[in-house]
């Protein structure tokens, strides 16, 4: 394999992915929605309920890093719709007989997909900044995140597509993805400290790639957070993406079929 050929047939993809967000951006738009609700309302909300951090002000500071990871996933999982479209209108089976790399053709989606994160990062530093949350708002911090950010949507979005591969229907995909979305995000640290959980969830939490986003995230975007398991989090979620990515590449083919 060229190592140069693999790399501009990834951009290629992820070009031509990009140029389809940039010309119909509304689900970018609708998808900001979501993290106003949470941050304006709930984290609002839930801090003063009693055993979640004290006050509202503190409790959305500790949201914040969790709603960014909510963004990713919910913006990545359903990720793999699009190429179920795409094999209904024959790019699928066009992108196959072409001499392109099969792992080029994934791997140049996931990063796309870690385009769709980056806006949800935008949008989240911009209102944290309107609320005036004191979060971590340096230039290496929020470069640390932003890669962090890739990565979890790549992640998302590649899982995504193994589903799409697998059901191969636009109905059944769904069915799935509104059934992962939420064992996904409440089975992590994103909206409470492990510490809360039972042990048997707290269990379920470990085996979660979205705890240890969400841990990472943590760990740049809050003041004061402890980064030793930094390195942990970010070497276990590129674990999973390689594995998730070698997969992908195995079953991509059997879209088609």
């Amino acid at each position: 394999m060229s190592l140069r050929k693999f790399c501009l047939q990834t951009a290629a993809v992820a070009d031509v992915e990009l140029r389809k967000l940039v010309r119909d951006p509304t689900e970018l738009a609708s998808r900001a929605v979501q993290p106003v609700l949470w941050l304006t309302v709930f984290g609002q909300v839930m801090g003063n309920v009693r055993g979640i951090h004290g006050g509202p002000e503190s409790y959305t500071v500790f949201l914040t890093p969790g709603i960014l990871a909510q963004s990713v996933l919910f913006s990545a999982i359903f990720y793999g719709i699009a190429v179920i479209w795409e094999r209904d209108l024959g790019v699928v089976h066009k992108q196959l007989v072409s001499p392109a790399y099969r792992s080029a053709l994934v791997l140049g989606k996931a990063f796309a997909a870690g385009f769709r994160g980056l806006v949800q990062a935008g949008v989240i530093y911009v209102l944290a900044a309107a609320m005036h949350l004191p979060l971590a708002y340096g230039p290496l911090p929020v470069v640390a995140v932003l890669g962090i950010v890739v990565l979890g949507s790549a992640l998302f979005s590649t899982f995504s597509l193994i589903i799409a591969c697998v059901v191969k229907t636009r109905e059944r995909f769904m069915g799935i993805g509104q059934v992962l979305t939420m064992p996904l995000f409440f089975a992590s640290s994103a909206i409470y400290p492990l510490d809360l959980m039972p042990p048997w969830l707290r269990v379920v939490a470990r085996f979660n790639p979205l705890t240890y986003l969400v841990d990472a995230l943590r760990a740049l975007m809050v003041p004061g957070s402890a980064t030793a398991g930094l390195g942990g989090d970010v070497g276990v979620m590129a674990v999973v993406f390689a594995l998730l990515l070698v997969l992908a590449v195995r079953v991509y083919p059997g879209l088609v079929r």
